[in-house]
């Protein structure tokens, strides 16, 4: 993983609600267990005709969908069934982050162990969100937890503390694991100590 810095970006707007993990990448896609090439199939039933043709008037497939960093979703974004190629389709295709007014809880915690950040937004902000022009760009703060508008105005989102250290220190539950090495052996050896003093 590589470590989560601040970004600015453009926003790709797909303002339907509770769009689910089945509609991110479609269960027929879940058969591999690499990430490789998923992002041809992120929301492939809305981006494609029957015939594999794409279907033009789908924001992933217009200008303002190329390149862009940031999916500004609607409400209740990622429901539905458990599934880590969801994720792992959107940073493919080179999302780094989802800004929603909610997310489900098995997406989100799916998210932040991919490097991909949630954002939860107020009601608020998320309809002026939709508002800005096509080239606005807004900036993501992981370490400060926020997100700033093209005005200026700064938002905060949550994010717990353990997954915000490992995002920007890009590792994962295991890296974070094998950073406690010293403390671990430490500990070991010295409650090691204590059970021979007893013997």
């Amino acid at each position: 993983m590589i470590p989560f810095t601040p970004f600015k970006s453009r926003l790709v707007p797909l303002l339907i609600n509770n769009i689910d993990t089945d509609q991110i990448i479609p269960a027929r896609f879940l058969k591999t267990v690499s990430k490789e090439g998923l992002d041809k199939n992120l929301f492939c039933d809305w981006r494609y005709n029957a015939d594999g043709s794409e279907k033009a008037d789908f924001i992933l497939n217009t200008p303002r969908g190329k390149g862009a960093q940031i999916l500004l979703a609607g409400d209740n974004f990622g429901c539905g069934s458990s599934r880590e190629h969801a994720p792992w389709a959107l940073t493919q295709f080179g999302f780094r982050a989802v800004i929603s007014t909610s997310f489900a809880d098995i997406f989100k915690q799916n998210s932040l162990k991919n490097s991909l950040v949630p954002i939860v937004v107020p009601a608020d902000v998320h309809a002026k969100l939709f508002t800005l022009p096509e080239d606005a760009k807004v900036k993501v703060d992981l370490a400060s937890q926020t997100l700033t508008l093209p005005d200026g105005q700064q938002v905060e989102f949550p994010v717990d503390s353990f997954s915000k250290t490992c995002l920007l220190e890009g590792i994962d539950e295991l890296g974070w694991i094998l950073k406690q090495e010293p403390f671990i052996a430490a500990f070991e050896a010295s409650h090691s100590a204590s059970i021979n003093t007893l013997v």
